[in-house]
């Protein structure tokens, strides 16, 4: 426990948010469930502090929760003592968070490989990249801390391959481009990025290739120079032409769930034996039934 004299003529939330270093939405929880108080008696949280008041906090320690394994099915492309590389459907979280603390890919994998390297902590274990809760496709993660410091320097380096494929709203006119933006925070909603001016947030760079056009969409590839967060959809967005039915950067579509982009091709080298590998992954039901309207339309 600890206590504090409050300032005078503040609420007591934005004191003990500042004191504590929390946001006002954790802080305001806190003094609701009683863990904060004024002159050890509880206190709402718009509470004007007066002088001479104490304010004390009881803070309990957060509770640490750990992947389990579960018996979920895996689309196993590749396994050996050190790494494994999966084909990750649509709909699949790839590691516990809140809201979603079973079901992932990382308790299908723990109760397939009994352990996983720990250099991401106990939620995150053996993830080097991430897709998308909504973004199927090819995902490498790590067995032991070695393998995936050495996956994860080939992430830094950007020497390690990543091609997606994706349907866009729109069609594309140019055969190809690169888009050079950087991404980081939207300011005004934090579940979104955006891209931002040159020398904020971080350098993004994706290249982009028309596969086929169609009445209304594109078929197009995407090759990932770096990996920030959302950053072929942020991209492709920002040109105009956001992956269809993604319902964070584009117009939802009531009748489907899930963005159209798929992790389709994986190129690294072993971090142990140093032999180069190359995986591919066939476009998903999703992508395929899709295409085969397209054309059927034309006809």
């Amino acid at each position: 426990m600890n206590s504090f004299k409050g300032d005078e003529g503040k609420r007591l939330d934005i004191v003990a948010a500042e004191s504590l270093g929390l946001s006002r939405s954790a802080v305001q929880k806190h003094i609701e469930a009683g863990h904060v108080r004024v002159n050890f008696q509880h206190m709402p949280k718009r509470y004007v502090l007066k002088a001479g008041d104490i304010v004390t906090c009881d803070i309990p320690e957060p509770e640490i929760y750990k992947a389990g394994p579960e018996p979920i099915p895996l689309d196993i492309v590749y396994e050996d003592g050190d790494v494994i590389v999966i084909n990750k459907p649509q709909g699949m979280v790839v590691h516990p968070a809140p809201g979603h603390f079973c079901g992932t890919l990382v308790n299908a994998l723990l109760y397939h490989c009994g352990d996983l390297s720990g250099v991401n902590g106990v939620l995150r274990p053996g993830i080097v990249h991430r897709l998308d809760k909504d973004t199927s496709g090819l995902i490498a993660v790590a067995k032991h801390d070695k393998a995936h410091r050495g996956l994860a320097a080939q992430l830094a380096e950007h020497t390690m391959g990543r091609i997606y494929n994706a349907v866009v709203r729109g069609v594309m006119k140019p055969d190809a481009l690169t888009v050079d933006k950087n991404i980081g925070r939207h300011s005004a909603d934090r579940k979104k990025m955006a891209v931002l001016p040159f020398g904020k947030g971080k350098t993004a760079v994706t290249h982009i290739k028309v596969m086929e056009r169609f009445k209304a969409h594109t078929l197009i590839e995407a090759r990932l120079e770096t990996g920030r967060t959302h950053q072929i959809r942020v991209h492709l967005a920002h040109v105009g032409y956001p992956v269809f039915k993604d319902p964070l950067y584009g117009a939802k579509d009531p009748k489907t769930k899930g963005q159209m982009l798929h992790a389709k091709s994986l190129h690294f080298i072993h971090p142990m034996t140093g032999e180069k590998m190359s995986f591919d992954s066939p476009l998903p039901s999703y992508f395929t039934v899709f295409i085969e309207a397209q054309h059927h339309n034309r006809t």
